[in-house]
């Protein structure tokens, strides 16, 4: 393959950081996954259709759009909110205690008017933004990196040892979340890479490439990722006397005051503890919702990755016997499971051994599928985008 390519489509520093610099964030979103899929193009061609960090990203990137632009999820909540066994209970338990306090509603009642006065649609906003965050954060520095790495160092006819070493000095020294160390080695191996002549050698150099990238990665979005499943709602305190106020608007603050002195001399009454089980459980749903709808990975061809769940991949043939020592070092701190998907499915998303654990598996499992270099948009789509415009069609 001709080691020298026309720069003439290859994202640079500035168009990263155009991108990177929009307001809206369904547009930032989907051009940032544009961007990841022309980043991974230029090395995929360079390293024999291995797939490199920018590879995965494109589909994590696609999947988090989902997430942005908050796709079904609010329909979603809503009909779990009103069909789930456990919230139907709790608002039958807080419509069965309204008559003490003098107000008369039904469980279908009492449930919309928590579901207006709870407010959860603010709560999936509130995750969105963390999701946008976080796709923001991780593309303007690492997308930058494979920019500026382009730009220095990919037209080289032969390894330059001074050239790498310079393009690396540029990154901070220490560990994550502030130094950059893991995307110094990472680069140094993508380098290599380039100029790497044995198949085996160079699908080992670029899984170990990607899986530094992603430690660095995953430790700097552990605040988003942690941020986007913590789901906080109303204060079942505040909900009573929001209930109170909604139900009975004529009793005003005397009577909230009088609940209040109840719960100091008697502790809290029945409609407290109904509404802090409701309230309890609808944030135990929203959660549930959101770490689904995170916990996904849509890949072309319609196969979708389920993070909870194990791996069903296979590991290529290149990668099936580790030899590299680096890589195999790297993979004895990150996988408990060695060379094999045995319980590679993240049951806590949030968790970031887990998480890792499962990425790992599945870059090694999915490092030559070549489905992952297909476009995430239609031609069209991609014009439109080009052109600052919203995409028609599904995307």
């Amino acid at each position: 393959m001709d080691s020298t390519l026309s720069t003439k489509n290859i994202p640079s520093v500035a168009d990263v950081e155009r991108i990177a610099a929009l307001n809206d964030p369904v547009i930032r979103n989907l051009l940032i996954t544009q961007c990841y899929h022309e980043l991974s193009s230029i090395l995929t061609g360079r390293t024999r259709l291995n797939a490199n960090w920018c590879t995965f990203a494109t589909w994590a990137s696609k999947q988090a759009g989902q997430s942005i632009r908050k796709e079904d999820l609010a329909r979603t909540l809503e009909r779990m909110f009103t069909t789930a066994p456990s919230t139907v209970q709790a608002a039958e338990e807080v419509a069965a205690s309204a008559p003490r306090i003098g107000a008369s509603r039904n469980p279908q009642e009492t449930q919309a008017l928590v579901w207006k006065l709870l407010n959860p649609i603010d709560a999936i906003g509130r995750s969105s933004e963390a999701v946008s965050r976080g796709n923001k954060k991780v593309f303007e520095e690492i997308g930058r990196e494979f920019a500026r790495f382009y730009a220095t160092c990919l037209n080289d006819a032969a390894y330059d040892a001074e050239k790498i070493t310079r393009f690396c000095d540029e990154l901070r020294p220490g560990d994550p979340p502030e130094g950059q160390s893991y995307l110094r080695q990472a680069f140094t191996r993508y380098y290599q890479a380039l100029f790497e002549s044995d198949a085996k050698r160079c699908a080992e150099l670029l899984l170990l490439a990607n899986i530094e990238i992603g430690f660095h990665e995953q430790t700097r979005l552990q605040p988003e990722i942690a941020e986007a499943l913590e789901v906080s709602l109303v204060d079942p305190a505040q909900l009573t006397r929001l209930l109170v106020g909604a139900s009975l608007p004529f009793l005003g603050w005397p009577f909230s005051l009088g609940l209040f002195a109840l719960r100091l001399l008697r502790g809290p009454s029945r409609l407290e503890l109904a509404i802090g089980k409701l309230v309890a459980e609808t944030q135990q749903q929203i959660r549930l919702l959101i770490t689904e709808h995170m916990m996904t990975i849509g890949l072309p061809g319609g196969e979708a990755l389920h993070l909870g769940q194990d791996l069903r991949a296979e590991y290529p043939p290149p990668l099936q016997q580790i030899t590299h020592p680096d890589l195999r070092s790297l993979l004895d701190q990150v996988d408990p499971t060695p060379d094999s998907l045995h319980e590679s499915g993240a049951m806590d998303w949030s968790n970031l051994p887990e998480r890792l654990h499962f990425i790992v598996d599945m870059f090694r499992g999915y490092q030559q599928t070549q489905d992952l270099f297909r476009s995430p948009f239609t031609p069209k789509q991609t014009e439109s985008l080009k052109a600052g415009q919203l995409p028609g069609g599904s995307f």
